[in-house]
């Protein structure tokens, strides 16, 4: 049985069609913990200072919502947590919110727009309601490994992959379509084959370098 903290990062996929559930706090969560506590106490001077109210009042607008669970979602990190909204300001726009510990760096964001969709942006996460996530989860997780695995395919770029991609002027790093790869090859293959001018030895080296390459990136789409 899977015991990590998020399917994701193990592959096993066993949560993908439950609901979110607790988990414990990740490791990039305890980063945020220990920024939370500055950044929200920044925020609450700054209230104070500019409405001259005590900073406990920006808390009035806050209605329910802090006893509502919403989701949060780090494709990248692979963070799937259940949280609540912590800090609500009322401005002249609307309302802005950040959530509750241990992820008070996430925000300020749009309360009203997240009422209103069940979705919403800040920087990497995307905090949505439960009933939004079990709409757009499949697409959600399936960009994030497509996302995880372009980036670890740069991080492996060796020797190798460098001349193959010198040998065919291809971008040395990043993923590559196939199309592109053949591309490439095709175009520097009318100069470099000897019926047109080059020799056994270049077209021998496009050639290898196009069949590596696409065998390293056979699963791009």
């Amino acid at each position: 049985m899977c015991s990590r903290w998020c399917c994701d990062t193990c592959g096993c996929g066993r949560d993908a069609a439950r609901s979110p559930r607790q988990a414990p706090i990740p490791p990039p969560a305890l980063w945020l913990q220990t920024c939370m506590h500055a950044q929200t106490v920044q925020r609450l001077r700054t209230f104070s200072d500019k409405t001259g109210r005590g900073a406990g009042s920006c808390m009035e607008a806050r209605g329910m919502t802090d006893k509502e669970q919403w989701v949060v979602w780090n494709g990248s990190l692979g963070v799937l947590d259940t949280v609540t909204i912590g800090l609500v300001e009322q401005g002249e726009g609307g309302r802005s919110a950040c959530l509750a510990p241990p992820y008070g760096v996430v925000g300020p964001f749009s309360l009203d727009e997240l009422e209103a969709t069940g979705r919403i942006a800040f920087g990497a996460c995307l905090v949505m309601s439960r009933e939004r996530w079990q709409q757009d989860q499949v697409e959600l997780r399936l960009k994030a490994r497509n996302e995880r695995q372009a980036f670890l395919s740069r991080l492996n770029v060796d020797d190798d992959d460098k001349e193959h991609r010198e040998a065919l002027d291809l971008p040395m790093d990043g993923a590559l379509e196939p199309s592109e790869i053949n591309a490439a090859f095709r175009r520097l293959a009318k100069s470099a084959h000897p019926d047109a001018g080059g020799s056994n030895e270049r077209y021998r080296r496009i050639a290898e370098a196009r069949d590596a390459l696409l065998d390293q990136f056979a699963g791009a789409t």
